[in-house]
């Protein structure tokens, strides 16, 4: 795998905004890190730590108030994530840069199966191959095959975050984000989560993750990154309105 980093965090901030308090609270404070190619870079800390805002930082959900995203293109290029137009971001987002968050979000009345296969659709893969691949990684993911044709809008915590691992993992990004992907999972379903993030590092994907579980960060971290909360945000939860 390249020595070369595919993403740089530099120095990276970001603040929140109260505005009916008048007060701002940083979040994360002056973070650095690299993720490699075939590598996974872990985030620990206590809550409050700001970690899911800096992956939110970098998919650029929440916009940095000061730092680096430097991110290294397939062609060796680099751009700095932090002030990439929405255009570039937009683009990386389907090509590139994946994100697994711990919420699903779906069109209404779309087939779990299509959800998952969306990445490939959008990439121009033809639909009956993208829906085979999907129905291959939710098998894998122990999702139940009279599932696969519904909506997943009703189901349980646990089988909407095996569709939404299925549709992060089966993207095959070159750089993936994960946030506490197996946190609603089973111990037989995340030994699956952990054999397809093994396929991925050995495809070539750098990951940068989050997880709940101390054991998990043992087993699948190369590099492991702990971040403290800020001074003074004691009571300050992750998530507050930017």
């Amino acid at each position: 795998m390249s020595d070369q980093p595919i993403l740089e965090v530099r120095d990276y901030s970001k603040t929140f905004v109260l505005h009916e308090q008048g007060k701002t609270l940083p979040s994360s404070s002056h973070v650095n890190l690299n993720v490699y190619p075939g590598r996974l870079t872990a985030l620990i800390g206590p809550t409050g730590a700001g970690k899911s805002t800096v992956l939110k930082g970098i998919y650029l959900t929440y916009l940095p108030s000061s730092g680096q995203l430097l991110y290294r293109t397939a062609n060796g290029g680099r751009v700095d994530l932090a002030t990439a137009d929405e255009h570039q971001i937009l683009a990386l987002r389907q090509r590139d840069i994946g994100f697994v968050t711990q919420f699903l979000h779906t069109l209404p009345r779309q087939s779990t199966e299509d959800v998952v296969a969306m990445p490939l659709f959008q990439r121009g893969v033809e639909r009956g191959t993208a829906r085979a691949q999907a129905r291959d990684i939710l098998q894998r993911l122990n999702l139940p095959e009279r599932l696969w044709g519904v909506s997943p809008a009703t189901f349980s915590g646990g089988e909407r975050q095996r569709v939404n691992l299925a549709r992060g993992l089966l993207a095959k990004p070159r750089l993936l984000l994960l946030d506490e992907p197996t946190a609603s999972l089973d111990p037989k379903t995340t030994d699956r989560v952990v054999e397809l993030i093994a396929e991925l590092k050995q495809g070539g994907t750098g990951l940068l993750a989050i997880f709940h579980s101390p054991a998990l960060v043992e087993r699948l971290a190369d590099a492991v990154v702990e971040l403290a909360p800020p001074p003074g945000t004691e009571h300050f939860f992750e998530g507050t309105t930017p």
